[in-house]
This record gives structure tokens, sequence and C-alpha cells, in this order.
């Protein structure tokens, strides 16, 4: 009989209670094997190919998607050691491997976690809402981990498949899990609902967010309500009238209300104070001191602290676990280091499920250097088990140097190698390791919060130009399958990477697309492709404008370019002739643009020298859209798609693969899904923007330029501001200064109150002249110091408000940021 059908609570406290052999997992989820070998243990799952670790412990669900299938990577994966596969259609594998066939793969995924869950003992919180579901997940569990062993969702895994991949963490080491979820349509909570069970909730707060799925407000609270179908307690704030009229009519079990307003009756109210929190719950007075004084964190602390008194964690617990917390960066961020190294930023919290998604991101951040990790002991659940797992993960990551900080590390240090280093705590390490020591590392720095480990990030960062462009690389993604979505399944896809990546930095936007699968890149210039060769890219790149005399260069680095010129073709292949490689050409044909591109009467000369040279391969033959963003023109880019399909038909080549045929960009993708033949360009749609502006509400903005107030001062009414004496104060003010001019990007044009900046969610007008490297803003009504961080664009103000003052369009906002302003790289 098989452990998880017994009831016994001794039975559930069994290590290996939790543990599956692929046998068990075939029963649970109702499969079938269409091919048996070994009985493996199973200690690990994975969804994603370019993740799985490659073990014979290791199961692959093999989901099938829009643009990706599961099903294609099962091969790979076979020969990269994985022998367990959960598949919708057999494959073909070695006797070796395990496969178990299912009707559906993600139903088998979550009779999995329904599995895990239905032996957890512990209590189980789980967080729906529009905002805050992380950070309160977060600070919740900084909270009780001064006390009681946590296991949380990792970053933000809230969908179906991410709290079906978060229950796999759980066995009865912890005492608490903390699950956040997130529904975009209807329908989709009641399936969570039924795999985390929770105990306890919370409802963050209701907006905007997913509201094109849902009829109404009212319908999207009802649904996310879903959630706590089966909660004894749920904690909401009652200031919204419709979130507490629908929780009070449909949540069977305790609700627990609470507000900042001291005029809403039959509610906790509590009281902000100049350094904390008060208020009276179940005849108990509390009062927290906390180091923020805004609503927004206010509110998600406040969540936080009454889950935890929920919980029965002690008044001093939580104030320890509050004094543990600070502005939280829900982030993995990649920052430029000393001596030539590169730093990864994720110093806030250290559990196995957040180091496993900080070790995927440093495999995509190859950058080709050696690979360090500085890790502290973990929040809670410090076990041999633990450690046992995190030395594997390390070995299967091939990290170079591992240095662990902190008693649990120390005392099992054992099982990591001999040259791996340890320290007792944060200072003694700073004091003893020589950090000069390091270079042209890529360095990860994780630790659980008491840690203090931005110590370690501070020191080994470089501290010059304050301003920089922080890139989104969750936001680039997402605009990528947004736009993916939009497409058939056979269309490929080349992405535009030329001029820095419209300003974002080239390699790491080229890295995140080669390791999300897109087809092809693309670039202006010859260069801009070799240095994304040199940097390891091998995905296929078109370069768009390469001259008569890059052709060495275009066969060394194996570039392919576009060709406009007989003159083009024949220079360039003596060079591929050279190298012995055959030439890769991609051919424009003028349709109506009148930019670059073989016209119709020369066609004829074209396919003569395609079918009497030899070493001609053509992969692509395409065209340029001239209008697709304005309505005004339709019948002419209709036009062009007509006039291009006729033209393409008369090229005429010796191969037998017929070549790829595009047409599209950006605006093409979204306007014109008829003509998506069998390849698109995306270019500037996946930095956020669409210039057709039919998907904008749906796209991200990736790009958030920021710099820092350098000085305030106090002007008199009367005296100038700035260069010329353009700036006036009209009244006494507040002037700052900040760390930007129109040499990092921020143009003259956007001085003299042209333009406002975000300081603490509150725009600032500019003041006077623009300067090289500096400019003023408007502090008089807003609250403000030194050192504190300016949004120059981002949410708010955006590039479009930018780009309508500066009369321009937003492409040229973008790529005008200057190459010395740092360009910062996270994923949430």
């Amino acid at each position: 009989m098989l452990c998880y059908v017994l009831q016994t609570k001794k039975c559930r406290m069994e290590p290996n209670y939790f543990r599956l052999k692929t046998s068990e997992l075939c029963q649970i989820i109702g499969g079938q094997f269409i091919n048996e070998a070994h009985d493996h243990n199973i200690t690990s799952i994975t969804i994603d190919s370019r993740t799985a670790l490659g073990h014979d412990d290791e199961v692959f669900f093999a989901f099938k998607g829009n643009h990706l299938d599961g099903h294609l990577f099962i091969e790979e994966l076979y020969q990269k050691g994985t022998r367990n596969f959960v598949v919708e259609r057999r494959p073909s594998l070695a006797p070796e491997a395990n496969v178990i066939l299912v009707d559906d793969v993600l139903h088998a995924l979550q009779k999995t976690a329904q599995f895990k869950r239905a032996l957890f003992i512990g209590t189980v919180v789980g967080i729906t809402g529009s905002n805050g579901k992380t950070i309160v997940k977060e600070w919740l569990a900084t909270i009780l981990e001064t006390s009681v062993p946590v296991v949380k969702s990792p970053g933000s895994y809230n969908s179906q498949i991410g709290v079906a991949l978060s229950l796999w963490q759980l066995n009865n080491k912890y005492k608490v899990g903390i699950f956040e979820a997130g529904i975009s349509k209807p329908k989709e909570m009641e399936v969570i609902s039924k795999l985390l069970n929770t105990q306890i909730g919370i409802f963050t707060n209701i907006g905007p967010a997913h509201q094109e799925n849902f009829d109404s407000i009212e319908q999207k609270i009802t649904e996310k309500l879903k959630l706590f179908n089966n909660s004894s307690q749920l904690i909401i704030r009652s200031d919204d009238d419709v979130l507490l009229k629908l929780a009070e009519q449909q949540f069977k079990g305790e609700l627990i209300t609470w507000t900042f307003d001291k005029q809403r009756n039959d509610h906790i109210k509590v009281t902000k104070q100049p350094s904390g929190i008060s208020f009276k719950f179940n005849s108990k007075e509390y009062t927290f001191k906390v180091p923020f004084q805004d609503d927004g964190s206010l509110e998600n602390l406040t969540h936080s602290i009454i889950a935890a008194i929920l919980l029965r964690v002690s008044e001093k617990d939580i104030q320890s676990g509050i004094n543990q917390i600070q502005p939280l960066k829900i982030r993995l961020m990649i920052i430029q280091g000393i001596n030539g190294n590169f730093i990864i930023d994720d110093s806030y919290t250290n559990d196995l499920g957040g180091l496993k998604k900080a070790l995927n991101f440093m495999a995509k951040e190859n950058l080709q250097k050696s690979k360090v990790i500085i890790l502290s002991d973990f929040g809670s659940a410090n076990t041999l088990d633990q450690y046992t797992i995190l030395a594997k993960l390390l070995k299967d990551k091939n990290v170079n140097q591992f240095i662990g900080i902190g008693e649990g590390l120390i005392s099992h240090q054992n099982l990591f190698p001999d040259s791996s280093l340890f320290f007792n705590d944060t200072d003694t390490f700073l004091s003893h390791y020589p950090l000069e020591s390091l270079k042209d590392r890529l360095i990860l720095v994780k630790g659980s919060r008491k840690f203090q480990f931005e110590k370690i990030v501070n020191r080994l960062s470089q501290h010059s130009h304050k301003t920089c462009l922080e890139i989104n690389l969750d936001s680039v993604v997402k605009n990528l399958s947004i736009y993916k979505r939009k497409l058939q399944p056979k269309t490929k896809i080349m992405v535009m990477v030329k001029a820095l990546a419209y300003g974002s930095g080239s390699f790491e936007i080229a890295k995140i697309l080669e390791y999300h699968k897109v087809d092809y890149l693309a670039v202006a210039y010859t260069d801009e492709g070799k240095e994304l060769r040199e940097k390891g890219i091998r995905l296929p790149i078109m370069v768009m404008n390469p001259s008569l005399n890059d052709g060495p260069d275009l066969a060394k680095y194996n570039l392919e370019p576009e060709v406009f010129s007989i003159n083009q073709i024949k220079s360039f292949q003596q060079d591929f002739n050279f190298e012995g490689k055959k030439l890769p050409i991609h051919i424009i044909l003028n349709t109506g643009m009148n930019r670059l591109g073989f016209d119709k009467k020369q066609l004829p000369e074209l396919n003569s020298v395609l079918l009497n040279q030899q070493g001609l391969e053509v992969k692509s033959i395409f065209t340029h859209l001239a209008a697709a963003d304005e309505d005004q023109h339709k019948e002419f880019t209709e036009n062009q798609a007509e006039e291009f399909k006729l033209l393409a038909e008369r090229v005429q080549y010796r191969q037998t693969k017929a070549p790829l045929k595009h047409i599209l960009n950006s605006s093409g993708i979204a306007k014109y899904p008829d003509y998506q033949m069998d390849m698109v360009r995306l270019g500037i749609g996946l930095y956020g923007l669409d210039p057709t502006n039919s998907i904008q509400n749906e796209l991200v903005y990736p790009s958030t330029f920021k710099t820092t107030i350098s000085q305030i001062r106090d002007v008199r009414k009367g005296e100038s501001i700035g260069y010329g004496r353009k700036g006036m104060a009209n009244k006494d003010s507040k002037i700052a200064t900040i760390a930007v001019g129109y040499a990092d990007g921020y143009s003259r044009r956007f001085g003299n109150g042209r333009a406002s900046v975000s300081i603490n969610k509150q725009l600032a007008q500019t003041v006077g002249n623009i300067c090289m490297d500096m400019s003023m803003v408007d502090v008089t009504d807003i609250e403000a110091k030194e050192g504190d961080e300016v949004i120059l664009f981002g949410a708010k103000p955006t590039i479009q408000d930018l780009a309508k003052i500066a009369e321009t369009i937003p492409y040229e906002i973008l790529t005008n940021v200057s190459s010395r302003v740092k360009r910062i790289f996270f994923a949430e």
C-alpha cells in the first residue's frame, strides 16, 4: 500500500512521506505508462526545458503552448539526463525513460500539487488582490521567520501553473505555507482554491488590472473571493465599500476588517503614529514601530501583522520581524560592479524556491564569466535536507566559487566543495575576504534580510553616475508573448535589437530573446552583430544595412546581410567563398517605402545572379511597410502587401527550400494579421510601445529612466535659476538640482516648465534650461530630500508624454538615452 493513502499524523511527519516514486506519480495523476523503466524517486519537477537540471529524479511536464510545444524538447532533455516525462502524445525515446501519458498535462500537474497539499499539516495562508500580493507574502514571511519555519511561493508564481509548482515545495518541516494567487479571467480561481485549500486569507485590494476579461469590478471581486471558499478567517481593508459588501455576503468564515478611517465602525481602527501604528484587536492593544509612512506600504504591512497575530506569533517576534523589513525589491537585478564584475542583486530573501529562480536568471545572464555565489543561511527550516538539496543545486548549475555566510552553512560545510569559503556573518566576510580578488565574475548575492547583504552589494558595485536606465526583462518577455499570441503557430518571429535594442541594451535583450527561442535577430550594422557574436549570442542575425567592405566580418561571425544591390551580392560572395561558406542573403524588395530595396525593373538582373552564381542561399525575401500604423494609409499598405506577393513570386533561385517571406513590423502585426506570411519583424512593440495604439493597453513599459536629487536650495522670489537666467522664481521656492542633462539624453526641449519629473509619486516641473549634466525642478510643494529618486520617464511621465513635448516620436526618446547612462536589468 502506498504511504499517501494512510491518514496517521506519524506517517505524515516522516521525511520520506512527501517523496514520490515514478509509479506513485502515475497513479496520482491517473496516467498510463507508455514506456516504463526504473522506478525513480522524484525530487524535482519542471515545465521548462531551458531550466531543467537533467537528472533521473526529475519529471518534465510537457505543456503545449501557442508557439512552444514542450513535446518538441523531450529528446533534448533525454540527452541532458532527464528520465521522467508526463506527456499528452507519444514521443520516441530510449527504453530507459519513464513516459506517462495523460489527457491534460496541466490537470496532471495540479493533481500532483493536490497530493502535496493534502499531506501538509501546517497552516496555509492564501493572498489575492490586484496589487501588493507579492509584497504582503514576502513581508509576512519575514515576520514569521523570526519564530516559525515558512515556505512560500517563489517570486510571483500565482497562476494555475505557478501555484501548482509552488506547492511542490511543501513538506512538514514547515509550519506555515504562504501562497499568492492571481487570475485574469473567470473560473480560474475555482481551480486554485482547490489546490491551496487555504485556512487564512488576505485580500489586499482591488484595482483595474485584467478588468478587460470581467463584466464588472463586482464580478472580478466575486471570482477572487472564491480563493477563500474553505478559509476560516479572511483579512481585508474595509475602506472599499464594494469589496466589503461582497466579502460580507460571500465569505462564510470570520471576516476580519480593518481601516485607517476613524469614522468607520465595527472594524479594527489602525492609528498612524510618527514612528509606527497602533490598534486594538481581540481586546488587546498593539503598538508596532514600522519603517514606512506611505499609505500603500502601511496597508501591506498591516495585512501582514494581523495575519501574524492570527498565527499566534508574539508581539515581540512580530516587531523583530518588522525590524528586518526594508522597502522590498521584488526583483532580480543585474548591475555593473567593480573590477569588471557583474552583480545579480537578490539580497532581500533566501529560500530554495527563490534560489532556483535566481540561479536560472544567472544561467540566462551568461556573460561568459566565472560564476560566484554569496549565500546566507535560509530564513527558516535550516535542515540537513535543505542544505543537501542546496549543494546538489549548486553543483548542477556549475558554480565556480561558493561563499556561505551563517552558522547553518558552516555546520553543513562538509556537503560543499573544498574550495568553498564560510563566514559567521556579513561583517566578518567584509573584513576578512579580499573583494579586490573578484575580477571579471558574475556574482549572485542572495541572503535573508537579517544578514544585511545590501552591504555586500554596495561594496561590490560601481558608484559613479547615479543616472540609470532600468529595464524590466519580465516586461520585455510579456510584450514578446503578447505579440506571439497574435501569430499563427507556423509564423516565425524576427526581433529588432538594432540601436542598442532601441536604447535598452543589445546583448541583454538579445540574451533573453535567445532564451525564449525567437527565430531571428536583426541589427542595423555589422559591428552590432559582431559584438553580439563576441558575447556569445548564437541566434541567426540579419544585418540590415551592411557596407560593401563588411564581407570578411559577415563571414567570420556568421552574419546574414540584407541585400539591396547586385554589387553587394557579388562583393559579399567573394568573402564568404574565401571562408568556404555559402552566402546567406535576405533580399529586400521596394514596394513603396523608397528607401532600400530592389525595384520591379531590377528583378531580371537579380534573378540572373541568383540562378547563375554558386554558393548563394536566399534566407528570406521581404519588404518594409511605409505607414502600417496610420489608418488613412490603409489602402496604400494593402497595396504594398499585394505588390510584395507578386514581386516575391517573380524572384527565382536555385535552392529547393523556399525562402521565408515577411512584411509585417510591430504595427503590421497588430493591424494586418492576414499578412503574417512566414515571419514577422517585431521592433518597438517589444519595448512597450504600439504606434497603432490598438494594443497599447496590453503592453507594458520595460524601461524607466531614473536619476537622483543632488541638492535642494531655497530660492527667493525674483531670483533666476540656471543658464541664461531663463528660470525665474515668481514666489519663494524650493529648487532641486537633479543629476541628468542633455548629455544623458534628457533633451533641452524639456526645460523651462515644458516637462515634469516624478519624485515620490508627485510631479515636479522643470525650471530654467536643461544643462549638459544637470537639470533643475521645482519641489516647493513636494516632499523631497537630497538623494531621493527621480523618474524621468516610465509609468509617469511616459515616453509618449515626452515625445509630445519634444514634437517627436517615442523611438527618438528611447534611443537618445546616452551610452554613458548605466543600464540596469532586472526580473521580478
